[in-house]
């Protein structure tokens, strides 16, 4: 009797546990931008291409991106380690695309606007677009 109760009950958590990670939708797309600025500041390219669709890869996989990468940024190691802290400043999500503007508050005091465009594919945000914000835009979202 004993070991019908306790099978019957994790059975039932198994369950639970299966719904719960099948109904969790990962990150949001303004967490993905956040940690994709991240990763652009940390020179992070295995991460780069973890977060970025194939309209930011190059045509490359995984070891030629990141080779690539790390051979473009050596020989401009002052580019990495810049951002003091990353914003959101708006966010906008259509079905399964999502643009969101941020703002990269820099350890000299100085700010930088960007857009990242997202997709969602297979279940999770892509980045598929990543450009400065246009000088106007930017304007606006400075404090």
């Amino acid at each position: 009797m004993i070991t019908a109760i306790v099978g019957t009950v994790i059975v039932l958590l198994c369950f639970t546990v299966v719904i719960a990670v099948a109904r969790d939708r990962g990150p949001q797309p303004s967490d993905v931008a956040i940690a994709y600025e991240l990763a652009w500041d940390r020179l992070d390219f295995e991460s780069l291409w973890s977060m970025s669709g194939a309209e930011l890869r190059d045509g490359r996989d995984r070891r030629d991106f990141v080779v690539a990468k790390r051979a473009a940024y050596e020989r401009q190691p002052g580019l990495g380690s810049l951002a003091e802290n990353v914003f959101v400043d708006d966010l906008a999500v259509v079905g399964d695309t999502a643009v969101v503007s941020t703002t990269v508050a820099l350890r000299d005091g100085t700010t930088v606007h960007n857009e990242v465009g997202l997709a969602r594919r297979s279940g999770r945000w892509l980045v598929v677009a990543y450009q400065l914000a246009p000088e106007e835009d930017a304007r606006r979202a400075t404090p």
